[in-house]
């Protein structure tokens, strides 16, 4: 990872940043693969006042984790990804969003973001997790190298399409982590 990035839990004035990177990676890694109206509706606005919502509720059950540039003065979010318990009962965990700008991609943060999560579900007592992607999106192959196994598919119905949706699953958070380096 950069030397000039941190890793840290998400503020509720981060939102605006978050929603900058969400409406940037929608925009290029969905192209083609979700409704276009839907990518050209996305705006800032909107996305920075859902992710306000979620990072002012009392007791946060999602938690978000920012990756932080520093640099020209002041600190960006480049990058985010959130978890929580799981929305389906095959899984205890789940990690909802995980992006990273595409000007940022290649330098490790899609890695220690996902390290963070995995170790926030710990942390929670949640040993295991998935994360629901697009089965055409390429990100399924970062999943793949991180040691995510393909776990279940389904059709999950988003923006008025019928889109085709890949779990991958770590059926052991502490052994990941730990053979990371990290904390198990």
């Amino acid at each position: 990872m950069s030397d000039s990035v941190i890793l840290r839990p998400a503020r509720p004035e981060d939102a605006a940043g978050i929603a900058r990177v969400h409406v940037e990676t929608w925009r290029s890694a969905y192209a083609g693969l979700v409704p276009e109206a839907y990518l050209v509706g996305m705006t800032e606005v909107r996305q920075t006042t859902q992710w306000e919502a979620v990072l002012r509720r009392d007791g946060m059950p999602e938690r978000v984790l920012v990756a932080e540039a520093a640099g020209r003065g002041r600190a960006r979010i480049v990058g985010f990804g959130s978890c929580g318990r799981s929305r389906d009962p095959a899984f205890a965990g789940e990690v909802y969003t995980l992006y990273v700008a595409g000007d940022w991609q290649g330098r490790g943060l899609g890695r220690g973001l996902l390290a963070g999560l995995f170790a926030m579900l710990r942390r929670g007592g949640l040993n295991d997790a998935a994360i629901w992607v697009l089965s055409g999106n390429p990100a399924r192959f970062f999943y793949e190298a991180m040691g995510g196994r393909r776990m279940a598919e389904r059709r999950e119905n988003f923006a008025g399409a019928a889109l085709p949706t890949t779990a991958y699953g770590w059926p052991d958070l502490a052994g990941w982590l730990a053979a990371r380096g990290g904390p198990a």
